[in-house]
């Protein structure tokens, strides 16, 4: 027979096994946030070659 204590032990180590599953399956089912994109950061303006095979 297993004893009081134990018993709450392993009540207490379900519970907190538990918290938060909930939550976990909400954010992983919603996806990716949507966040608004920036085109002029995506392309950034071409710069000149300056190394030193360009300049022989």
């Amino acid at each position: 027979m297993v004893s009081d204590t134990q018993k709450t032990w392993r009540r207490r180590d379900a519970k907190t096994a538990k918290l938060g599953k909930d939550q976990k399956k909400a954010r992983a089912k919603a996806g990716t946030p949507k966040f608004p994109i920036h085109l002029d950061a995506a392309k950034p303006a071409a710069k000149p070659v300056t190394s030193a095979a360009a300049k022989k």
